[in-house]
């Protein structure tokens, strides 16, 4: 037996993939949050958290995409209510 040996069982995905998923979910939450309160605010910080996401990579990358797509469509979405509406921006 030599110490090189391993499973198929063994392997391990960084932890960075799970972070990013995190990550991921956190943006399309924040990006939903600024559809109805400073989307001045959260609106960018939403689309910054998920570009982050998304170059992390990994098997979330997809999740991470659309969380940009969601995060920046809800914050266009909100200026517009806000400012329809007579709402703060910031």
């Amino acid at each position: 037996m030599s110490a090189d040996e391993r499973g198929e069982g063994d392997f391990r995905e960084p932890a960075s993939y799970t972070v990013a998923g995190y990550m991921a979910a956190a943006a399309l939450f924040a990006g939903l949050l600024a559809l109805i309160w400073y989307p001045g605010r959260i609106g960018p910080a939403a689309i910054l958290v998920a570009l982050v996401a998304a170059a992390m990579g990994g098997p979330q990358r997809r999740l991470a995409a659309f969380a940009l797509a969601a995060a920046t469509t809800c914050w266009f979405t909100g200026m517009i209510l806000a400012v329809v509406l007579g709402r703060p921006i910031f």
